[in-house]
């Protein structure tokens, strides 16, 4: 009868998904968690954000570019992968492309043989980051723009970059579209229809066909959504899942949180730049963001279940500022400490419900990325305990939805156990969603017990990982 009951348990299959579920693609993007953004050009050197389209290219005159500068930066601060603006609005192309003359082939840099887009893509082959591009769309320099003739030039530049940099982990198209521009020097007002002008769909194809995992960020075809801000936070109700149609991408207030029982995976990125704009300024260098800054950008992102994409401005001598280095590593070095000791580690954890052995609640607390607990098909309500050995103070805590499956969890709460009886823990956002990782920080507990209370969830409960930690 024993060994019965062994087979019976081994048999037991795995919930059903709760669809829509990510792509392979989707989930490894997803794991990157942060990421970089290198914004430079000729706005560096003119002191702009947003180039009209007529500053002279012998303006970029970089003294001594650094692109390894770069990404031992960005690597000593937890980055994975960086992506690289070859062109923003003003049309200006950081690498010698066949289609403009508004380039880095007609500047001083290294006589007109430079290829930033080359020794940024190289630096993070070298060290073992992935890499990036963004082409703006709107192109403020190009007199074709607004016409057909435009399309095909953009859609050349973005076969030169994918075809001859190496693979691609993410290509970026911005969705700052039309307006008044130099064109030429026609120096005008023009105006398209995104969605319809620039034929986001083979662009995409183009795209994959060189980089066929590479995640699509904005157009009508994305494989991920813009947060809805440049503010660095997503919602504390965050759902990866997303409606389909074009108009619900351009809805701000809906990007921030996503729907509950939207028709595609689509998770969200949140973009914010380390100082207030996104090129390098020297007035802006009194106004970096903190150790503190960041690490609320950290909670407010990835401990929302989105991706973090921060930014990083060159300066005018070709490197990412020492105070901008400093506190994007001292930041990451706060975060390895403070997530360094998961108290949990040795508790004894208990389920209300389990499937079988082969989803044991032991599994919330191992690194086993295809582990996890998951509960009958009926079951609508669950809980974990947690039991210390001994009273354990923690204040952090991080959770995980196995989101293979699905993004399930609509509502929970938090208890700990102390002097004989449960008290809740109070928390400052709503217990709400958790998707593929939630961060939730509140006053420090000193407790014999933690509790996790799963009130809502739409499909199987299947949770991947649980962590408490005490930060001083």
């Amino acid at each position: 009868m024993f060994v019965g009951f062994l087979i019976l348990a081994s048999c037991v299959h795995q919930p059903e998904p709760s669809y829509p579920i990510p792509t392979v693609q989707q989930l490894d993007w997803q794991q990157l968690e942060t990421y970089a953004f290198i914004h430079f050009g000729l706005n560096t050197f003119n002191d702009m954000e947003w180039g009209y389209g007529n500053s002279h290219s012998y303006t970029f005159n970089p003294t001594s570019i650094d692109c390894e500068q770069w990404v031992k930066t960005l690597k000593n601060s937890g980055m994975k992968g960086v992506i690289f603006t070859a062109k923003h609005h003003d049309g200006f192309c950081l690498w010698p492309t066949e289609t403009t003359d508004y380039s880095i082939k007609n500047t001083y840099y290294k006589d007109g043989q430079g290829d930033l887009v080359r020794e940024l893509s190289e630096a993070c082959k070298k060290h073992g980051l992935k890499f990036g591009i963004y082409v703006s769309p709107w192109d403020r320099h190009q007199a074709e723009y607004g016409y057909q003739g435009y399309v095909d030039i953009y859609h050349k530049q973005i076969e030169e970059l994918t075809s001859n940099y190496g693979e691609l982990f993410e290509f970026w198209f911005d969705g700052a579209n039309g307006g008044t521009g130099w064109y030429g020097g026609a120096d005008e007002m023009r105006s398209i229809v995104a969605e319809k002008y620039y034929d986001y769909e083979k662009a995409r194809n183009i795209v994959w066909s060189h980089s066929p995992n590479a995640a699509i960020f904005g157009g009508t075809v994305p494989t991920l959504r813009w947060v809805g801000n440049e503010k660095g936070f997503a919602d504390a109700t965050q759902w990866c899942m997303y409606k389909t149609d074009f108009k619900s991408l351009n809805d701000e207030k809906a990007l921030v949180r996503g729907f509950k029982d939207g028709e595609a995976w689509l998770p969200s990125e949140v973009d914010v730049s380390i100082r207030p704009g996104w090129f390098y300024h020297e007035s802006e260098n009194g106004q970096v963001k903190t150790v503190e800054q960041l690490m609320d950008l950290y909670f407010n992102s990835v401990g929302h279940n989105a991706n973090l994409l921060l930014n990083f401005p060159v300066n005018l001598d070709g490197k990412i500022p020492a105070i901008d280095s400093a506190n994007a590593v001292n930041w990451y070095q706060q975060m390895q400490k403070d997530f360094s000791n998961n108290v949990l580690k040795d508790s004894k954890v208990t389920a209300s419900n389990t499937r079988s052995s082969r989803f044991s609640p032991k599994y919330v607390l191992d690194d086993e990325y295809t582990h996890y607990w998951a509960t009958e098909d009926a079951v609508s309500r669950a809980e974990l305990v947690f039991e210390f050995a001994q009273p354990t103070a923690f204040n952090r805590l991080m959770l995980q939805e196995y989101v293979p499956l699905g993004q399930n969890v609509e509502a929970f709460y938090l208890d700990y156990y102390f002097n004989g009886k449960w008290l809740p823990i109070e928390v400052d956002e709503p217990t709400t969603t958790i998707g593929y990782k939630r961060l939730i920080r509140f006053q420090t507990v000193k407790a014999d017990k933690l509790r996790i209370r799963f009130k809502c969830f739409k499909g199987t409960l299947c949770i991947n990982q649980v962590g408490a930690f005490n930060v001083p």
